[in-house]
């Protein structure tokens, strides 16, 4: 780090957004904690993201940051309303009198509450859109690496962070682990049960709903487990079609769960089949068996973890991340079958049908 070698006494790490990412940068915190144990560390999120981090035993403080609403205040032509509630924003974040924040988004979006913090050192990993300029320094993410997280493994070897132990952690609380073991009773789970995690924010990174039809019954011949479906409310309407298509065999819990009551659910998993999106990765930081289908994204093929894999088929236009050109075909993603699937998640270590 640049300046004083003194060690940071109160570290802000300011991560908005999504879920998977928060998933991704999580090693960081216990990482820091081992480096700096007496210092203050508190983490800036979305509100829809914070609880993924408020029962961390290594945080002493999650903030909410509700970025989306200030932009819509912004929009709707409100700037008062938005003056009044950023001004009491900074006011919390500037008492708490941080002297390092790690924007790990990179973003102006994240750099700008960093900067707002008044900590008088700010690292941006791989700072764009100008956000640099707000930084005290910038932290490249890394050569190109096919490891989960391997840009923030990076940022905490440039930082000379510990990262001996460098695995994903989600935490759930009581409240949370309570509801999930109600599910498992209410829909009798407790024999074990495979969870599958087919939503996520755009068309290209999702399998095609027939195929998790068929790979429920397989699963379901060949395990003999019943097979979970989990996704947020906004995924109910296509969970209620794959799960009324599949006749008995997915339990659809689309958008019946908290964000961490679907956490302790696949905690408890014997299994975890999705996309890429955010369930999906917390399989991964839960150590269970994960298999994970990937098209137009490939932010990782190696998942740090013997029992964890990716499926992923390369193409000339692979991967086309934003911007499809194959006209909705998804081609990469047509490539998966149900039968690789099947294969791919027998030769998982831990995996007991």
């Amino acid at each position: 780090m640049s300046g004083s070698d003194a060690a940071p006494r109160r570290i802000l790490l300011v991560r908005l957004s999504a879920i998977g990412d928060i998933v991704f940068a999580s090693p960081l915190v216990a990482s820091l904690r081992r480096a700096w144990p007496d210092a203050y560390l508190a983490w800036l999120a979305q509100p829809a993201c914070a609880p993924l981090l408020r029962h961390h035993p290594d945080l002493d403080a999650v903030i909410e940051w509700p970025d989306l609403r200030l932009s819509a205040r912004w929009d709707q032509g409100r700037p008062l309303s938005l003056l009044r509630e950023a001004r009491g924003l900074v006011a919390d974040l500037r008492t708490r009198r941080f002297d390092l924040a790690l924007d790990l988004q990179g973003l102006m979006k994240s750099a700008l509450p960093a900067w707002l913090s008044g900590a008088r050192e700010r690292i941006g990993l791989g700072s764009r859109e100008g956000s640099g300029l707000l930084m005290t320094q910038v932290v490249d993410r890394g050569p190109d690496s096919e490891r989960i997280g391997s840009e923030y493994l990076h940022l905490a070897q440039t930082l000379g962070l510990p990262t001996n132990d460098f695995s994903m952690a989600i935490h759930c609380g009581p409240a949370d682990a309570a509801a999930a073991e109600a599910l498992i009773a209410e829909h009798g789970l407790a024999n074990g049960y495979t969870v599958i995690c087919p939503f996520t924010t755009r068309p290209q990174k999702h399998w095609f709903a027939e195929r998790w039809v068929a790979l429920a019954w397989r699963l379901r011949s060949e395990t003999g487990f019943p097979v979970v479906m989990l996704g947020g409310p906004g995924d109910q309407t296509e969970g209620r079609a794959i799960a009324r298509a599949s006749d008995g065999a997915i339990m659809d819990l689309t958008g019946r769960t908290s964000l961490l009551t679907a956490a302790a659910l696949i905690h408890r998993c014997g299994a975890l089949i999705g996309v890429d999106t955010g369930l999906s990765h917390m399989g991964i930081a839960f150590a269970r068996p994960t298999l994970l289908l990937f098209g137009s994204t490939c932010p990782y093929t190696d998942a740090a973890r013997p029992n964890a894999r990716v499926l992923y088929h390369e193409r000339p236009c692979s991967p086309c991340r934003r911007r499809p050109t194959c006209d909705g075909a998804f081609h990469c993603m047509r490539d998966i079958s149900v039968a690789e699937v099947m294969g791919a998640l027998h030769s998982l270590p831990g995996f007991a049908p």
